[in-house]
């Protein structure tokens, strides 16, 4: 990309490889280009949802590779999922919900079902083009953070295993806080613990009523759905 002049003032934009410094006024002319070797663009923070944003969440998938038959697998579907959303939220103890969901099934499956709640974390597929643009993000110095409904298994499974989650600011899953999305109050937190202006922050969540909860509080967002090129352009990136 050539030089954009403006009187005295040169402007690169990111796809350019040279720094060169420019002064506040030009701001307005690029949505994202270096100021003494950061990028500027709309948001100085970008927050991600884990599930369906970083990897995707299949519960069919997964149950799938514990119970192939389809002999009441809409029954074991049903039963497996039934509290999920109280798992996300904390309000209830994840082995305790595991032996539950056990016992609601005929005898012969609690292994398989036992076989589930220990390893189907091993079946959310990370979606290369997200981790590859958090990469990108690093790389401009621009501060990711992460906001996930989760289970506490669920979170500290991945904090033990993705070396790529060190890369984030801050992180905040939903179970040990007792509180999930869009519960206004999960938002607040990440807000507070990390001092951050909702203002200076980007959204992107799967869904949408997790995307206007965050508008509500001042956060603009995306609803995520694997297109990274209009993630960028929404962000001015």
């Amino acid at each position: 990309m050539p030089w954009n002049w403006f009187g005295s003032t040169r402007i690169r934009t990111r796809a350019d490889s040279e720094i060169t410094l420019v002064s506040e006024r030009w701001r307005q002319y690029a949505d994202c280009f270096y100021i003494e070797g950061e990028y500027v663009m709309k948001y100085k923070n970008i927050v991600f949802d884990f599930g369906n944003v970083i990897g995707k969440f299949d519960g069919r998938y997964m149950l799938r590779q514990y119970f192939p038959a389809e002999a009441d697998y809409e029954l074991i579907f049903s039963t497996v999922f039934r509290k999920w959303n109280e798992l996300d939220a904390g309000t209830v103890d994840y082995w305790k919900y595991a032996k539950e969901t056990a016992s609601l099934l005929p005898g012969e499956l609690a292994g398989s079902v036992d076989d589930f709640f220990r390893g189907w974390p091993e079946h959310v597929t990370l979606f290369e083009d997200t981790l590859n643009f958090i990469d990108e993000l690093k790389e401009c110095n621009i501060p990711v953070y992460l906001l996930s409904n989760a289970s506490t298994y669920f979170a500290d499974w991945v904090l033990e295993r993705y070396a790529f989650l060190e890369k984030f600011s801050g992180i905040v899953f939903s179970a040990p806080l007792k509180m999930a999305k869009p519960d206004p109050c999960i938002y607040q937190y990440l807000f507070d613990t990390y001092r951050l202006d909702p203002k200076e922050c980007f959204f992107l969540d799967d869904l949408e009523k997790n995307i206007n909860a965050g508008r509500a509080l001042g956060m603009d967002g995306l609803v995520f759905d694997g297109n990274i090129e209009k993630v960028k352009d929404a962000i001015g990136f």
